[in-house]
């Protein structure tokens, strides 16, 4: 199932811990512990932003089909479109990791919370 489709991308992404969906800014977006960590466009043609390290983001942009997020560029993150280099088990496994840096920030009580060790 493509992360691109919402049924994919829910289903990709809920198994990760304290991840829940809302649609705002024509957009699907996952969220943890209430901050952002991947959306996928509702407008054709789909994209997934999320956020990435510093040396994901280089390498990343250097691709075909993936630029600087609008809006969120300067805090390194990408848009992927459909159709780019990238396979899906990557695409999810940068995402995973966009899901940890932004828990990360994220307070050690709410982490707790939201079983994220």
């Amino acid at each position: 199932m493509s992360l691109y489709l919402r049924d994919g991308f829910d289903a990709g992404l809920a198994a990760l811990p304290g991840v829940t969906f809302v649609d705002q800014w024509e957009a699907h977006i996952a969220k943890v512990g209430g901050k952002v960590f991947c959306l996928l466009s509702d407008a054709a043609p789909h994209r997934l932003v999320f956020k990435c390290g510093e040396d994901s983001f280089d390498i990343l942009t250097s691709l075909d089909g993936v630029a600087q997020a609008a809006y969120f560029a300067k805090r390194k993150w990408v848009s992927v479109e459909a159709g780019s280099e990238l396979r899906e088990a990557d695409l999810l496994a940068y995402i995973t990791r966009s899901h940890g840096l932004v828990a990360a920030g994220l307070t050690k009580k709410l982490r707790v919370e939201l079983g994220i060790l």
